[in-house]
């Protein structure tokens, strides 16, 4: 059976309190909300795949100067973990920008919703645990809230290649955040995100042949923006794999919910207006944070607590917590 993740200690109390961790994957999801505008103008000097290619491979080779030290000690487990991530991370963006296509963005956006309810069951069956039933809660209001973003054209979705397509990618990006909590407590951090971030980038190029995509034309704007992206995206793949040592991969999935958010305030900064029924999509998500995070508490035990007294006597035994290397 799987390990469960380790809940992560808040930074102050209270029942919506945030953990370093989460607050953490808060701050990726802004990063990735303004990366769209980016990538729009990078596409138009650069195909997909080869964009790819040249972004993760930026973020592999600036991961390994930062872990250079420890690429020496790599283990098997290291690289099986690695690569496995790196073929979800792959198959995230490669099948989602291969459905853009013939798939327009609302539609594409909704159907990329469905990994947002997809986590839970997945986790599911990985971990043996059914998440809480808030869980699903906030992951319901957060998939709503996604669809509301996306536009009431989205909801005319009929299948065909690119729908299909898009929807093989969800698959792929909900497989991704399940494995990386189930791999975090087990490899070490610094090669595992080097591994994934270099196989990605090694799929997109050996992509390029199959789709029929050919070497760009240098450009200062796809090398710039390459680049870029490659080192928010060597910041952000770390950051996943630290914090979901100990976030919940469901728990995880509402967090990353902000970024259409995040995107949507930043294409409005660039001048881009959203309509009435997306800005109650954005608030939907931000109230599945919230949701996610409420645990009701069960019964009280009969009886008036306060009024118990506990009597003094002679220990027979010690508690667990004074036992050396007791867990707690």
């Amino acid at each position: 059976m799987v390990p469960i993740p380790r809940t992560p200690r808040p930074l102050s109390p209270g029942p919506l309190a945030l953990s370093r961790q989460e607050l953490a994957l808060l701050a990726i999801t802004v990063i990735w909300g303004g990366t769209y505008l980016v990538v729009h103008l990078a596409m138009r000097y650069s195909g997909p795949m080869f964009f790819v290619g040249v972004r993760f491979a930026v973020a592999g080779l600036a991961a390994a100067l930062i872990f250079h030290r420890s690429l020496r000690g790599m283990t098997r487990a290291d690289v099986g973990a690695g690569a496995a991530i790196g073929v979800m991370i792959f198959f995230g963006y490669g099948l989602q920008t291969v459905g853009l296509q013939t798939v327009s963005s609302s539609t594409s956006a909704f159907l990329t919703a469905l990994f947002v309810p997809m986590v839970p069951f997945m986790q599911w069956a990985v971990y043996r645990k059914r998440p809480h039933v808030m869980a699903f809660a906030g992951a319901g209001l957060a998939f709503a809230g996604l669809v509301l973003l996306a536009g009431p054209g989205a909801l005319q979705v009929g299948l065909g290649t690119g729908e299909v397509v898009t929807l093989l990618s969800t698959v792929a990006i909900a497989a991704e955040i399940v494995m990386i909590s189930v791999f975090s407590a087990k490899v070490n951090l610094g090669r595992v995100t080097v591994v994934q971030l270099l196989t990605c980038s090694l799929l997109a190029f050996l992509a390029m042949p199959a789709t029929g995509e050919a070497i760009p034309s240098f450009s200062w704007v796809w090398l710039a923006a390459g680049a870029g992206l490659g080192l928010a995206s060597c910041v952000i793949q770390l950051t996943m794999n630290w914090a979901q040592k100990s976030v919940d991969p469901t728990r995880a999935t509402i967090i990353y919910t902000g970024e259409p958010v995040w995107a949507g305030v930043i294409g409005r900064i660039a001048g881009d207006r959203l309509p009435g029924l997306a800005l109650v999509g954005a608030a939907l998500i931000v109230l599945s944070v919230l949701v996610s995070e409420l645990k009701p508490h069960g019964r009280p035990p009969r009886g008036n607590p306060t009024t118990a007294v506990e009597l003094p006597g002679p220990r027979t035994e010690p508690d667990s917590e004074d036992l050396p290397g007791a867990i707690t």
